[in-house]
């Protein structure tokens, strides 16, 4: 690749970055692709790819640079070391995008079609891979950039985040097709510039009837109120702390009163030690429940035993006005290297975030908790970023959504941001509000559109109260889940195949 191609698709990953909070230039993201595309034009597809690992290790660099303050500072990493395997960690999610570009180029080089008509399909395949290879990481795919273009993220009840991933690079390639056609003079693609503005328009237009349809929810309405403490992770799970920590939890929750919650919710592992051993935690608990009237939501670690070993657990429990633990959640989705380490043998130096206590276990059930006139899915911590986990609790019957996390791993960066982005999208797959319970910051509640329409600042203690619906009424998305994706999965193979077939006869 010449000094031209190498910046051209460098600038593409910049733009990438632009797009994605801290920045929010989501307008941007229906043309970033263009650079990366005026540097394959018309090059072999190991160019292409080469070009895509460029653009994608720029974009990922600067996309989750935090998880280097997360290596440094809570898992005791050097600098260098956590700088490293930040670039090898973005190096190996550029291929994600890397791949999309060689394929296109590869099916370009053989059939002669355009990227218009194969790029979105590979790339949308490519994401939804990404969602659930190697455990998964669809942090932020490009569909999250337009979190809060709420006329354009509707159509995400049919077809998940992925569709509207899609419907960004079908315009990036027609608008790369025409400025092509433009400098070269060639006839300009009017039946690949038509179909974009005719799927655009359609979103739009679905977009707009769906934000109508939610204008005012009907149902259950609940007043909940989320505690944001704010407790210093490097504190967090020192014991000398236990009371201070519990002692904030009982003041903010006292505040509530005036509010007459029906709920109160907690951020994940707000109790740093087990609930189940500790009576002094129970203690704090039931008073605050005592004095609250109100259902008590709160993340704490917790242990079971069986024939071989204990186990652990993430855990979230649900706490009734009558001090009885109704409900309890162990989180399925766990943290590679956060709440457990996988290949050991290949990565001993890298130890758990959470030293003092052993590598979690999965939790092994899809389980809303129930209140007496809803239930409720509890999503915690990343576990929200994956769509179908999510959607699969709404389908077996979650009236709402909430998603208690703890986002000082990230410190002051833009991670808190990006986290609640893709929360938005949850929310507007599912049509369901979302309330988001953060240690530092951000909490929130979302509405069914994907409104953020309350939330706190970053490292803060707040008391955030607010009204939610509790909505019954299914998406296409929540029942049926990824179909959109997996149809671009199998197109993309039938574009490969014929590919293939076409080569060995052009021999």
């Amino acid at each position: 690749m010449n000094k031209r191609n190498i910046l051209l698709s460098a600038v593409s990953g910049i733009l990438l970055i632009l797009i994605f909070p801290d920045f929010n230039l989501s307008e941007l993201g229906w043309g970033c692709l263009v650079p990366l595309l005026l540097a394959c034009h018309g090059k072999e597809p190991s160019k292409g790819f080469l070009a895509g690992c460029i653009t994608g290790s720029v974009f990922h660099c600067g996309l989750i640079y935090w998880v280097t303050v997360s290596m440094t500072v809570y898992g005791g990493l050097p600098i260098c070391l956590s700088l490293i395997l930040l670039i090898l960690f973005s190096v190996f999610l550029s291929t994600f995008i890397a791949i999309p570009i060689y394929l296109s180029c590869y099916v370009q080089k053989i059939m002669g079609w355009g990227f218009t008509l194969t790029l979105p399909f590979f790339w949308t395949a490519s994401e939804y891979i990404k969602s659930w290879i190697l455990t998964g990481f669809p942090w932020e795919n490009m569909g999250y950039s337009q979190f809060q273009m709420l006329h354009i993220i509707q159509v995400a009840d049919i077809t998940g985040v992925y569709g509207i991933s899609f419907l960004l690079v079908l315009v990036n390639c027609a608008v790369f097709s025409l400025l092509i056609r433009l400098f070269t003079k060639e006839k300009i693609p009017f039946n690949e510039i038509a179909f974009s503005i005719l799927l655009l328009t359609l979103t739009l237009a679905y977009g707009h009837k769906r934000l109508n349809d939610f204008k005012t929810p009907m149902g259950d309405q609940l007043k909940i109120a989320i505690v944001q403490p704010n407790i210093s992770q490097d504190i967090k799970w020192d014991p000398i702390f236990l009371d201070s920590t519990m002692k904030i939890f009982h003041r903010l929750s006292l505040k509530t009163v005036s509010y007459h919650p029906d709920m109160v919710v907690w951020p994940e592992a707000a109790t740093p030690f087990f609930y189940q051993s500790e009576n002094y935690i129970k203690e704090i608990t039931e008073d605050i429940v005592t004095k609250t009237g109100a259902y008590l939501l709160f993340g704490s670690p917790s242990w079971e035993l069986n024939l071989d070993n204990q186990l652990f657990f993430n855990s979230a429990f649900l706490i009734s006005p009558q001090n009885i633990i109704v409900g309890k959640y162990d989180k399925i989705h766990l943290v590679p290297y956060g709440e457990y380490v996988p290949f050991k043998k290949l990565f001993p130096f890298i130890h758990k975030m959470v030293a003092d206590i052993g590598d979690f276990s999965s939790g092994r059930e899809i389980k809303n908790l129930q209140m007496p006139s809803c239930s409720f899915a509890t999503l915690i911590c990343y576990e929200i970023i994956f769509p179908d986990l999510t959607r699969r609790f709404v389908k077996k019957g979650a009236d709402f959504i909430v998603n208690i996390t703890n986002d000082a791993w990230f410190g002051e960066t833009s991670a808190p941001y990006q986290n609640i982005s893709m929360a938005v999208l949850r929310a507007a797959e599912n049509k369901r509000y979302v309330v988001r319970a953060a240690n530092t910051g951000i909490s929130a509640y979302i509405n069914p559109i994907g409104s953020v329409y309350r939330q706190t600042e970053l490292f803060t203690q707040s008391v955030l109260p607010a009204i939610i619906v509790c909505l019954e009424q299914q998406t296409f998305y929540t029942q049926y889940g990824d179909l959109f994706a997996l149809f671009c999965c199998i197109t993309s193979l039938i574009f490969i195949l014929m590919s293939r077939v076409r080569k060995r006869r052009l021999k």
